[in-house]
């Protein structure tokens, strides 16, 4: 994944200088960008990684433990209790990260925790309720149903880890039941790819849906309309292609990566539907598509958004705000404080009102750079 960020980032950074080299031979120079990262940093960081299992504590200092609790939210993710028994009596501070929901595609629901003294939350979607996953098959076919309709194509940023693999296991199953017409279904993303290899060698973390294909004799991540687009001239070539498709691609807040060549070429065209399928982050591209701006810029051109667009919120790897105060729940008699994270400020201080309200629990909304001393 590392590799894969760092090499759309380079590709990225190499399009957009090329433009701006153009600008500058035409008097508008408005300077060169470079990656975050490239892949020498990215192979660099590989040697440092470590697996470890779930529910196994795993030794980081003499006094200092951490044990990995599945977090539901993509495969291998995990919440981490660290306990450190540095004074006698041991003190334990649990980390989220992010939680999932209960009944997503594909993976197993997110566990609940054993006690621990402090929390670190995510707040995602503290101040938001998802519609039940049970209606994204429905919305899903809908809008694939309806845009072939008029010949269009149905384009689907998507995050490669998680988000693209479950909108595959969902069209399998509409392409099973006949519920969508038979039209090409392509996942353009070498990374969401790589990791669907992944997801097939690890059937340990899939939910009994999941398997259930598997005892069939069924690739639940491939079937007859199905293809997976590798190499970038195969991606190129599907924007010359006629009639109605399906294009999954990354990146999922439409920032990088080849979807930005499929909306460029596909948003201005009233036939198409962009189908957002997760949270998108205030001033991202995609953030702006569900706010329906008129107009927005594609790789530094304006263009009219003249496709629907349209979202799968069912489809959400994060907890809402009811399915956070149901995961915090057994946790509640032995916390002694609460950290929200990972939030935009209304989400987070939404959810520390109601874990105080309804669970009398001590709740800090930190500001960036605080810090605060447990032991």
């Amino acid at each position: 994944m590392l590799r894969d960020t760092a090499h759309i980032q380079e590709h990225d950074a190499e399009f957009v200088n090329k433009r701006h080299d153009h600008r500058k031979k035409l008097g508008l120079a408005d300077g060169h960008v470079i990656p975050l990262y490239t892949t020498a940093d990215a192979e660099q960081t590989l040697p440092l990684f470590q697996q470890v299992p779930y529910h196994a504590p795993h030794q980081l200092a003499p006094s200092l433990t951490y044990t990995a609790y599945d977090a539901g939210h993509i495969l291998g993710s995990s919440c981490v209790i660290l306990e450190d028994s540095t004074s006698g009596a041991p003190v334990r501070l649990a980390f989220s990260g992010d939680v999932g929901r209960p009944g997503l595609p594909i993976i197993r629901d997110p566990e609940p925790l054993p006690p621990a003294d402090y929390l670190i939350l995510e707040s995602t979607y503290g101040g938001r309720l998802h519609k039940g996953v049970s209606h994204v098959v429905n919305k899903l076919a809908d809008v694939v149903n309806r845009t072939a309709h008029h010949g269009g194509r149905i384009i689907v940023p998507a995050f490669a880890v998680g988000r693209a693999q479950q909108l595959v296991l969902l069209l399998h199953q509409l392409a099973n039941e006949k519920h969508i017409p038979n039209i090409p279904i392509f996942v353009d993303s070498p990374l969401a790819l790589n990791v669907t290899d992944v997801h097939r060698a690890h059937p340990e973390c899939f939910n009994p849906e999941t398997i259930h294909y598997l005892t069939n004799h069924e690739d639940p991540f491939g079937f007859q309309r199905l293809k997976y687009v590798r190499e970038a001239e195969d991606s190129k070539k599907l924007n010359d292609l006629h009639g109605p498709f399906v294009v999954i691609s990354a990146s999922g807040m439409c920032e990088a990566g080849r979807i930005l060549h499929h909306l460029r070429n596909g948003i201005e065209d009233p036939r198409n539907t962009v189908l957002i399928t997760g949270f998108q982050a205030e001033g991202t591209l995609g953030r702006k598509l569900i706010e329906k701006w008129p107009e927005v810029k594609i790789f530094g051109e304006p263009m009219r958004v003249r496709a629907e667009i349209s979202s799968l919120d069912e489809l959400s790897a994060h907890a809402d705000q009811k399915e956070l105060l149901e995961w915090i729940k057994p946790l509640v008699p032995s916390l002694r404080k609460v950290f929200l994270v990972h939030g935009e400020p209304a989400q987070a201080e939404t959810l520390a009102g109601l874990l105080h309200a309804d669970y009398g629990l001590e709740v800090v909304v930190p500001a960036p750079g605080q810090s605060f001393e447990l032991l």
